[in-house]
Order: structure tokens, then sequence, then C-alpha cells
């Protein structure tokens, strides 16, 4: 999702959901482990499986990982509905 034109602290949003604590877990660890290999980016990690919510900052990108239910509760999506979606899988 691209925020560039309504957020001061990012450039884009990453949004996604995991089915338990320890694949979000695993999702964090790839993410963070292809950023560092692929573009030499370190991210500030926040957040645990257990908490269904962890952020990896980037700086112009911020990658959500949620829980089902925590991506319910908190629907970024709508929350930053005048941000552009530039492509959503299921």
């Amino acid at each position: 999702m691209d925020v560039s034109n309504i957020s001061q602290f990012t450039d884009y949003f990453i949004i996604c959901s995991g089915t338990s604590e320890r694949m979000l877990q695993s999702l964090s660890r790839a993410v963070d482990e292809s950023a560092k290999t692929t573009f030499g980016l370190d991210a500030r990690i926040n957040g645990k499986g257990i908490e269904g919510w962890i952020t990896l900052d980037f700086g112009d990108l911020v990658v959500h990982l949620f829980s089902e239910r925590q991506r319910a509760y908190y629907q970024l999506e709508d929350l930053w509905a005048e941000g552009k979606i530039l492509l959503r899988l299921k």
C-alpha cells in the first residue's frame, strides 16, 4: 500500500496475515533475513508472534504481520483507506 501522500513516517506498508504464532515468527525472520541478504537492509522489529502483530520497520517501508484476529481488529486497510493499494493477494 502506498501511503507516501498521507504519512509522514513511511512511504509503503506491506500488510499480511499468519495463521499461528509460529508462522508469524517464521515470516518475520524470513522477511528480515531476505531484506538483509538481498538489499542490505536492517529492520527495527517490534512485537511478537504471541501478541498477534509484528512490525518490521525499514524506514520507507513498514511490514505488518498480523494474526487473523488482530488484522480484523485493527483494520489498517480501512484506517489508511486514502492510501493506494498497489497489489492484493489472497
